[in-house]
């Protein structure tokens, strides 16, 4: 291995545990309390390392949200995959969805709630944040209907759950009652 080499691993090595450890943090504390200084101090390097890999937290929410894009289309299509026909499928992805919104809340707000600096629906879209949204597009678009554009439709059922995510998150919609909102927006939403 070139000393070139081996640099850019240990550079891409020293970013994944900077996104690794503002992860930690924000799922731990919140957002708020992921500072450079906090990550310079939990990963033991200096503040101008930081800013080396990241020009501030920002660009740290940007990275924690591509992160977790991929690992949302990952969730989704594990759980549509066994589906037996369309019904199960967007049940299954509904579910995934909101459960992990449930278990990675400061991922989800990286994702959806933050400025992470990330484009979305355009051209410089990252490629996981795309690769997300056609997780969802390819179970959602066999039920969208006869003569419904599926990305509008993909956008609706989307919609649909960020809020449910948000608002059972937030307490404004009692946890114990997400299944019946699911089979209720499935029924209601999908043409099967």
């Amino acid at each position: 291995m070139s000393v070139q080499e081996r640099k850019e691993r240990e550079r891409a090595e020293r970013e994944r545990l900077i996104v690794a450890t503002a992860r930690e943090i924000a799922e731990q504390q919140g957002w708020d309390a992921v500072t450079t200084r906090r990550l310079a101090e939990r990963i033991e390097y200096s503040q101008p390392v930081l800013y080396s890999h990241f020009r501030g937290k920002r660009e740290i929410i940007g990275a924690v949200a591509v992160e977790g894009a991929a690992e949302i289309a990952v969730a989704v299509r594990a759980a549509t995959a066994g589906a037996t026909g369309p019904r199960e499928r967007v049940s299954a992805l509904a579910r995934a969805y909101l459960d992990f919104a449930a278990r990675n809340p400061a991922v989800y707000d990286a994702l959806f709630q933050l400025d992470g600096g990330l484009a979305f629906a355009q051209e410089d879209t990252p490629e996981s944040l795309k690769d997300a949204f056609a997780a969802l597009l390819e179970s959602l678009g066999e039920v969208a209907g006869e003569g419904v554009d599926t990305g509008l439709f993909t956008e609706l059922f989307w919609a649909s759950l960020h809020g449910l995510a948000t608002l059972t998150r937030a307490g404004r919609l009692p946890p114990q009652d997400i299944e019946p909102r699911v089979e209720l927006l499935v029924d209601r939403l999908a043409v099967i």
